[in-house]
């Protein structure tokens, strides 16, 4: 049974607010403060990420995603523009869409076969004047005073950087450009710097894990250098690299900057168990690895944009890592694969192979699932007891010109608990039908 959200705070003595090196489980476990982070992070004041422009080229072309736990629908409508409407029918309450992507002129409830554009405006409802009898009279029907223009799809506010969508239920949320920051908009930009992307692929996952875990774990600089083989043993992710850590002014959003070292034999990883000097690959094209000109120095640049989405850029392959929240022990994890339309047959290969490092059974990933998983299982047997996050100290630096800390992670708890633990706001009047998430007024 959930405790109230009133019990996670007195749990430890630097749980007192602004002190976020002691972290309850109960925020991993608590039902209450999972609908209350679906409430204020993914429903209220928040961008979240639902996908790539290069996922609906084409006119008429769609994509089912989710907004925390809400499904929607990103569309291309016949006038090239991009929209986000929720999968929820306006009549009846039913979720009518069920393909992930198509291409249709628009959408209709199979129930009682409401119809709608892609933009979500009420198109058609049968029977609105009700049936014609042999008098010429009209039996049933809508009222009198019946509007479509009220009764169309929730629309979320959309914004589009560098070829990426984003959509929040709350259309008094900030600017993207203002959300981002301008630290953090510095990384996104490098690597959606304009070129036209393509999509390579999917990886779907469930993780029996509670979604702010991962997170924590990309926020996590030092784990991939004792965690992971791969990463330590070939050079591509460990403590000896060059290396630096930036937050936003926030502190929700940070990035993880590595330049790969030389791999093999270094002082600093020997010791490490996952170190294997005498690991070989089968296959040595994994390491096939050619510096691109954008990259301007890095070699792998992980940014984590909360509460929604990760960007990866790990030396050729590039994807974004979805968090679909289901639950406050679960989530789904969709990696989308992509590059640029100016890509040689061979880079595109070359982003295709270094793609087996991640993904539910990739080569790197395959890890960070299981961790997860292992974490939640303790988490719920021991709700009382608190993780310890105090590596580096106790504060929270916005630039870290090393890995070895935990700062990224107290950064993020600290704008968690400014978050959570402000007093409710008023509910905001409704702009008009299906323009917010509380439907027509």
């Amino acid at each position: 049974m959930s405790q109230p959200a009133s019990a996670v705070f007195p749990v430890e003595p630097n749980w007192e607010l602004g002190g976020t090196s002691r972290i309850p489980f109960l925020s991993y476990t608590s039902e209450e403060l999972y609908k209350r982070e679906l409430e204020r992070f993914f429903y209220k004041g928040h961008w979240c990420y639902v996908g790539l422009e290069a996922e609906v080229p084409n006119r008429g072309d769609f994509k089912r995603t989710v907004v925390g736990e809400r499904s929607v629908i990103m569309t291309r409508d016949a006038d090239g523009q991009i929209h986000v409407v929720e999968n929820v029918c306006a009549h009846r309450g039913m979720r009518f869409c069920r393909e992930r992507h198509g291409n249709k002129k628009g959408f209709t409830c199979p129930y009682h076969q409401w119809s709608y554009t892609l933009k979500g405006e009420l198109l058609g409802v049968p029977f609105k004047r009700g049936v014609r009898q042999a008098d010429g009279s009209f039996q049933g029907g809508m009222p009198a005073d019946f509007k479509p223009a009220e009764h169309g799809l929730t629309r979320l506010k959309v914004a589009t950087r560098g070829g990426v969508v984003f959509a929040s239920f709350d259309h008094g949320v900030e600017p993207l450009e203002d959300y981002l920051g301008p630290v953090i908009t510095r990384w996104f930009d490098r690597l959606f710097n304009g070129r036209k992307l393509t999509l390579l692929g999917y990886n779907r996952q469930r993780i029996p894990g509670n979604w702010k875990l991962m997170q924590e774990n990309i926020k996590d600089p030092y784990h991939p250098g004792l965690l992971h083989t791969w990463f330590v043993t070939f050079g591509l992710w460990r403590a000896d690299n060059q290396s630096e850590l930036v937050m936003d002014a926030k502190h929700r959003h940070a990035a993880m900057i590595s330049t790969r070292g030389t791999g093999g034999e270094a002082g600093q990883v020997t010791s490490v168990s996952s170190f294997k000097q005498s690991m070989q690959l089968n296959d040595p094209s994994f390491l096939d690895i050619v510096p691109e000109p954008w990259w301007g120095g890095p070699t792998a640049v992980m940014t984590t944009l909360f509460p929604s989405v990760i960007l990866q850029q790990q030396v050729n392959s590039v994807s974004t890592r979805h968090i679909q929240p289901n639950g406050h022990g679960s989530f789904d994890f969709v990696w989308t694969h992509f590059g640029f339309e100016d890509d040689t047959e061979e880079m595109t290969q070359r982003r295709l192979r270094q793609a087996n490092l991640f993904g539910p059974a990739g080569f790197v990933s395959a890890d960070d699932g299981e961790v997860i998983e292992f974490s939640q299982q303790a988490f719920e047997s021991k709700p009382f007891h608190r993780a310890l996050a105090e590596l580096g100290g106790r504060g929270v630096d916005e630039h870290t010109p090393h890995m070895v800390t935990e700062t990224l992670i107290r950064g993020m708890y600290r704008y968690w608990r400014e978050v959570m633990e402000a007093p409710d706001a008023p509910a905001a009047p409704c702009a008009g039908a299906g323009d917010c998430g509380h439907g027509a007024a």
